[in-house]
Parts: C-alpha cells; structure tokens; sequence
C-alpha cells in the first residue's frame, strides 16, 4: 500500500507519511468497520441533520448545498449491510466521507465543517443506543402483558411456592408470576430514565470546547428528533456514564428475566410437569427421540448470561482518562447488539408463556404435598393451644420428622400429640378437623388477604394495577416511536427539497 492510495483519507501527505501498517488495518480498523452494519442508518441521519444546518445557517456555500445533500441522500440510500467496508479506507466516517466523494458532484468537504472525527459515529451511536432502547422497553411491556393476562386467568390456580427449591407454601400461579411483573415494572422504569438520558444531543460541538462557526446545536438536535442538546460541548463527546448506566438497567432487566426463565426450565421437567412449551418454542434431540427440549428458555438464559459480559466490557474500557476513544471503541457495537440481543430474547419468552400449557390439576395436587401446611399450622397451634411460636415450631417440626419416617404425607393429631409429648411433656389433644383444616391449601391462599398476599381477590388488585402501569408504559413507547418517525419523515422533507436546489 502506497501513501498516495489513501492519501486524500488518511491524512497521508499532511500530518502522516506513511500509509497505516497492516497489522493496524487488520487489527483496529478492522475491528471498527464491524460495527458499520449497526450504526450506518443513524450515521446517515446525523450527517443528513448536520448538513441541513450547515445549509441553513449559510456555511456551506449555496452553489455546493444541492450537491452535497443529493450525494448524501444517495448514500442513505445504501443497505447498512450492502455498503462495502473497507479497513483500508479507516473507520465507519471514513469509509462513509470516501464513498461520498463518488456520490456528491461537488460539496462533501462541507460536511466536515466544524467536525472531529468522533462525531458522526458518537451522535450514530447514541441514536442507535436510544432506539435499541425503546425496542426494548416495548418488548418489555409485552412480556409484562404476557404475565399479567396469564394471572388474571389463573387467579385460582394453586402452585407450589419454592425457597430453595424445596416447597415452602401454597400459592397461587397467578401470585407467583406477579413476583416478575413487579421488579419487571422497575426494570421499565429504569429503561426509561436511561432512554431520558440517551434522548440529549451530542451534535455539533465542534471538538471539545465549541467551535467558532455558528453551528446551531438545538437545531441539528430538533432535527434528529431529540428534545434538547447536551448542554455541554465536551461532555457530549466523551461521558462515559450513560453507556455504564444503559448497560447496568439492561444487565438488572436480564437478572429479572433469567430468574424467570430459570423458574419455567425447571417447570418444564419431567419431574416437575407444571408446563408444557408449545413445539414451535421447543427443539428435539438429534439422539435422542423422545426429548422435547425447551430451547427457547435455554437461550434466554444465554442471553441474559452474555449481557453480563457486556456490562463487564463497558464498565472496563470506561475506566480510562478523559477525552480517551476507548469508552467506544467496543461499546459502539457490543452495546446496541446487547440492547437488540435483550429485545429479542424477551420477545421470544413471552411468546413462550403465551402458547404454555399449564397442568393445573398436577399443581394443586402438589401444592398439598410437601408438608407444606406446616408454617399454617403451627399458626394455629399459638392460636388453639396457647403456644408461642418457637413452642409451636418445635411441635410442628418434630411431627414432620416423625411423619417423614413413616411416611405419613399430612400431620394429625396423633402425630401433633406424640410431638407434642416429645417435645413439651404434653399432649395438645385438638380435634383432627381443626389438625387437618389448618393444612388445607385451597384455606391457605384464601387466609392470604393482606396487602400483596396470595388470596385471589389481593392478587386481583395487584393485576389491576400492573395493567395500568402497563397500558402507560406502552402508550409512552408507542407514542416516542411515532415522535421519532415523524421528525425523521421531517428531516428527509428538508433534505430533499435542498437537494432539488
């Protein structure tokens, strides 16, 4: 490779002489270019948006405006994946400012006009980032949709409820998958206030400290459809916080959507036969005939596992000087495809739930199983008997251990009274209805009727309440998304009438 091939690009003949090394093309640029594909749309955008304002504020010379804009528009109009990345051309501008050269008759320079490098591919980024984002949060309200439909048909459904793995209390399925649409609602709440901070313009700040051309940033902003510019000129270019804040909400929202799916692998077993995956949400074995995999959940829990990386990624190459590329280099692409990777898979496990099967006569069944009437009952044991509750957890404890060893699956009393002799030096002598009915499933949930308890008529008001928080949350995604398309359909009205002169 020559000086003289890149020359006009690479800044060979100026402040360089020498082309870059090949192992700088195979290693940095080389690793840029991959994130073309990712951020090559909204690159477009900010160039379109920044040449207007060069156009209206009179930088770009009338004679040149036309030109410049039709060259752009052209290379709009290039597929992100058609365009023809080239390392030796340099990065993502570069290789975007070469192309455009070819494009434009005349005009391309302008477009560099109080303009660092960064720029284009920061502002790119950061709309990329911002529409990832709302993708996100609607897939998010779905899911929340998903789970809330789901519990409002099975507000009677006794379940199993699980510390450990091992049966704790009777539940409801429609208290248990409640537990997700609360920190679910705060996860789109965080997603929210990331996307706030994300929806500020970091356009036309000329380097680090302004520039001296009249560059309007408020415009460049209400063009790109933000509400507002970042206010100052060299933390627009190089905060490093937003990328650790969107990467942390993700990583929270993956933790909420792992435990989920973690839940619903197990449930999917054999051995525990509380749903079935529809065979569209399935994948068979090679080798074996007669497994029903439930892949779909598997790789949610992969996704949520490869976010962590990514948030271990945008925190490492944060912790750097100011006014250093490193905080992008990597997070230019690894943060969108980590937000687009999320959306997907949150997608994919609502839909998973939406078409389950759930055998809801084997959950009640075991929802009685397990002892797990005994927390209710040694309850009843301080409210019959008189005993404190460390007296009627000694009792109740030492009547499962004896029932376990004989297999006993309820306590009666005969074996309250046998542990109560054991234990206290006396019998209790309760009637066994009263034994027995303290252990009922179906009485337990029904006894849960404080706030946030599992009795159907508590769940139902928590159901009510996500739904509203879930109607907002998705008429506020709908309603940015609309906003964004219509100050884009606005931005390509302007460009195009400057580009017919």
């Amino acid at each position: 490779m020559t000086p003289q091939t890149n020359s006009h690009l690479l800044g060979v003949g100026a402040r360089l002489k020498e082309a870059p090394a090949e192992e700088m093309l195979d290693a940095a640029f080389a690793h840029e270019i991959t994130d073309g594909p990712v951020l090559y749309r909204a690159m477009s955008l900010t160039d379109i948006a920044y040449a207007v304002m060069l156009c209206e504020t009179n930088i770009v010379p009338h004679e040149d405006r036309a030109p410049l804009m039709r060259g752009l528009l052209a290379l709009h109009a290039i597929p992100a994946d058609a365009f023809p990345y080239d390392a030796a051309q340099g990065d993502i501008y570069q290789n975007r400012e070469h192309r455009l050269q070819d494009l434009a008759e005349r005009g391309s320079g302008w477009l560099r006009a109080g303009r660092a490098r960064r720029e284009s591919s920061t502002v790119g980024y950061v709309i990329t980032v911002r529409a990832n984002l709302l993708s996100l949060i609607g897939a998010v309200a779905d899911l929340i949709g998903v789970l809330t439909a789901t519990a409002k048909d099975h507000l009677r459904t006794l379940m199993p409820d699980y510390t450990y793995l091992q049966k704790a209390h009777p539940t409801t399925l429609a208290h248990y998958l409640m537990g997700f649409t609360a920190p679910l609602l705060r996860d789109g709440e965080r997603l929210r206030a990331a996307y706030g901070r994300f929806n500020q313009c970091p356009a036309a700040i000329g380097s680090v400290n302004g520039s001296r051309l009249p560059l309007d940033r408020e415009r460049v902003a209400a063009l790109l459809g933000f509400p507002s510019a970042v206010p100052h000129t060299r933390d627009a270019m190089w905060a490093a916080d937003l990328a650790v804040e969107a990467a942390s909400a993700l990583m929270a929202l993956m933790v909420t959507v792992d435990r989920l799916a973690e839940d619903l692998y197990i449930f999917a077993t054999e051995e525990f036969g509380y749903l079935t995956l529809a065979d569209a949400h399935s994948r068979i074995s090679v080798i074996m005939p007669q497994k029903k995999n439930p892949y779909s959940l598997a790789f949610v829990r992969g996704v949520a596992r490869h976010t962590l990386g990514v948030l271990n990624s945008v925190i490492a190459t944060n912790l750097t000087p100011s006014g250093q590329p490193d905080n992008r280099l990597f997070a230019y692409g690894d943060l969108p495809r980590a937000l687009d990777a999320a959306t997907k898979a949150i997608r994919l496990l609502a839909g998973a739930i939406r078409r389950a099967d759930w055998d809801t006569d084997h959950m009640a069944r075991r929802a009685g199983e397990g002892f797990s009437g005994a927390t209710d009952l040694a309850d009843h044991l301080t409210e019959a008997a008189g005993l404190d509750p460390r007296e009627a957890h000694k009792v109740v404890g030492y009547a499962v251990r004896e029932a376990v060893s004989t297999g006993e699956r309820l306590i009666t009393a005969a074996g309250l009274d046998f542990a109560a002799q054991a234990t206290l030096g006396r019998a209790l002598n309760l009637p066994e209805s009263e034994v027995l009915a303290a252990q009922d499933p179906v009485s337990i949930v029904h006894s849960r009727t404080g706030l946030g308890g599992a009795a159907p008529a508590r769940v139902a008001e928590l159901v009510a309440t996500a739904a509203e928080s879930h109607a907002d949350l998705q008429w506020w995604a709908d309603s940015e998304q609309t906003r964004l398309e219509v100050a884009e359909t606005a931005l390509m009205t302007v460009a195009n009438r400057i580009a017919r002169g």
